[in-house]
């Protein structure tokens, strides 16, 4: 009996050691990570002499909040503000009005060739940016889309919509048929049953993709670049240089800059993170 509770309270002790070890690792790789965010924030609150002081500092000695007043009173600010929410709004609407429906069909009805579309809309996914920029432009030019909000937001969605799909398409799968049944019996058309019982059904995907859709819109440069010819309808990636200047480079101005720009990032994975983790996880085994 002594040699068994020995063999346990050593147990005990070396899985509390181990406990220890895996918690100092995580938070050391938690610091490593998140230490250019606070850099980033920390820099934005920073005077003019203290941000190209020789010292290095890792917190504002001298707390101040002139480059955020003065991101704010820029009027192309606010206006590259506006732009970057119209096009993340825009392509994330176009992005679920058409990718969502898809992962529905290819879910649950048997649609000829649905493996090969699948496997177009994995290969699409892998597509640089840059190969896309040069067809689009000529296809949005003869449009008319060129310097409109509508030209990057068909961009960005036709890359949100294959992501979509995929994702999607394991959770409409794992939705039992006989809830199609009960609602076909309760008088639900396919409509209503779309709306009223599969979306709900698979909230967290649904969570998921809406915050991914928008987030890549809400991100994107070289989409806004070319096809917003205009410059004062370009997006807050795009403007990001004019604290460069050949007097140096306001270095607060541009982190507040920053900050402004991450903030609904940050924002989204720390209040959505249950939903989005847990959204990519299960879409990703589920069939």
């Amino acid at each position: 009996m002594e040699k068994t509770a020995a063999k346990a309270t050593f147990a005990s002790s070396k899985e509390k050691r181990k406990n220890y070890i895996n918690g100092a690792i995580a938070i050391l790789i938690a610091v490593i990570f998140l230490f250019p965010i606070y850099w980033l924030v920390a820099m934005s609150f920073k005077s003019d002499a203290e941000s190209f002081g020789k010292i290095v500092t890792y917190y504002p000695h001298e707390f101040t909040l002139k480059p955020w007043i003065e991101n704010f009173s820029d009027a192309e600010f606010v206006k590259s503000l506006k732009n970057s929410m119209i096009i993340a709004l825009l392509s994330m609407t176009l992005s679920m009005t058409f990718g969502v429906p898809a992962a529905y069909g290819m879910g649950r009805y048997k649609v000829p060739g649905s493996k090969g579309f699948l496997l177009t809309f994995l290969v699409t996914q892998m597509l640089p940016a840059s190969l896309m920029l040069t067809p689009m432009y000529l296809i949005f030019n003869k449009l008319n889309l060129l310097g409109t909000y509508l030209g990057p937001a068909l961009a960005i969605s036709s890359g949100s919509i294959p992501f979509i799909v995929v994702t999607l398409r394991p959770y409409f799968k794992s939705v039992p048929t006989a809830l199609d049944d009960a609602a076909r019996i309760d008088g639900c058309g396919v409509f209503r049953s779309f709306f009223k019982i599969m979306i709900p059904a698979i909230k967290t995907g649904i969570i998921t993709v809406v915050v991914i859709s928008f987030l890549n819109g809400w991100n994107d440069l070289a989409y806004s670049m070319t096809f917003n010819v205009k410059p004062e309808m370009r997006p807050l990636t795009a403007n990001i240089y004019k604290f460069q200047s050949k007097w140096g480079t306001k270095w607060n101005c541009i982190m507040a800059y920053g900050t402004i720009l991450v903030l609904p990032v940050i924002l989204l994975f720390v209040f959505l993170q249950k939903y989005i983790v847990g959204g990519l996880t299960a879409g990703a085994v589920k069939e």
